[in-house]
């Protein structure tokens, strides 16, 4: 057998007894197939998710999500979602209670059902909200699972906290209108966030801070997370916004909901 080698090109001959074949393998052309099919793959996903999410533009009706609440006055609403994270909760309250500060909490029902003494500890001072029960992405999912979710997590909630809960947050924050109406026809309001810290990536406490700060705006709703730079970030986060002259305070609140 020889084989000879020449700008990708590979030629590999065989003795077969009575004579010698040939045989030539392009293995540029071979990585340029690949590459076509997966930019083809990655194009079929994109089409999918253009329809998944109704060309980004749900069909609403009378459920419209909701990223922030009233204007008119000087208050931010701080959020937590909270499906994971367990070992930073207990510091965070401490944090959120030595400043007197109340917020909500988007509670996942399994994370409830784990952790049901730090539940009651949330719900102490703070406001309960429903975040579905397994954390799914919820538009791949029918509006009958949808509901499901959201029903499931009320009653965990409730059978802990005696509290009913009416905001959901859903999981990644993605919607459709299958989603909307899931969370409509269940007495839930949509709540999304007009801030996103993205803490959940982990970045500086001092990122953090400066996202928050940066955009802060009468009836901003802030998403974060527990985590262990939120956690860092939140003391600083409450001092400057107060500087600012905002009231830090719960969605039903700037809500106007009693």
């Amino acid at each position: 057998m020889n084989r000879l080698h020449k700008k990708g090109v590979w030629r590999i001959g065989l003795d077969g007894g009575i004579g010698m074949r040939i045989y030539y393998f392009n293995f540029n052309y071979l990585v340029r197939k690949v590459i076509t099919v997966l930019l083809a793959l990655l194009f079929v996903l994109l089409v999918f998710k253009v329809i998944q999410y109704n060309l980004f533009k749900p069909a609403i009706s009378n459920f419209d999500p909701i990223y922030q609440g009233s204007t008119d006055q000087k208050k931010i609403a701080l959020t937590c979602n909270v499906v994971w994270g367990e070992e930073y909760i207990p510091e965070m309250l401490d944090v959120l209670k030595k400043n007197n500060v109340s917020m909500t909490f988007f509670m996942g029902g399994q994370w409830v059902k784990d952790f049901p003494e730090l539940t009651k500890e949330i719900a102490k001072n703070h406001e309960l909200g429903n975040h579905s029960y397994s954390h799914p992405h919820p538009t791949f999912i029918s509006k009958s699972k949808n509901i499901n979710e959201i029903k499931k997590t009320e009653e965990a909630i409730f059978e802990l906290t005696k509290v009913r809960t009416c905001l959901y947050a859903p999981p990644y924050g993605e919607f459709n209108k299958t989603v909307l109406e899931a969370a409509g026809e269940s007495g839930y309001l949509t709540i999304l966030w007009s801030i996103d810290t993205i803490d959940w990536q982990r970045p500086e406490p001092a990122t953090i801070l400066k996202r928050v700060s940066d955009k802060a705006h009468n009836g901003a709703i802030v998403l974060m997370h527990p985590t262990a730079p939120t956690v860092k970030a939140l003391p600083a986060i409450i001092t400057v916004l107060r500087e600012k002259g905002y009231k830090l305070t719960t969605v039903s609140d700037i809500l106007n909901i009693k």
